[in-house]
């Protein structure tokens, strides 16, 4: 099988958009599922203590950009 079942979905539901103005809303929607879905695994993270105020201190000066060889 090419496409899983999600896939599969989504192309029924893309063949459905009948103009610019629902794709965009299309588009929105599920962004909007992916910022609610990534949201709460944040919260479970910081209720299970695997992030904390300490964490973000140490995101603001990380840098995990892979180095390029010059």
């Amino acid at each position: 099988m090419i496409f899983n079942e999600a896939q599969l979905e989504l192309l029924n539901v893309l063949a459905d958009v009948k103009d610019e103005a629902e794709l965009m809303a299309l588009k929105h929607a599920i962004s909007e599922f992916f910022a609610r879905r990534a949201d709460e695994e944040m919260e479970k993270l910081w209720a299970s203590g695997d992030w904390n105020e300490q964490t973000l201190q140490e995101l603001e000066t990380a840098h995990y950009r892979t180095p390029y060889q010059q």
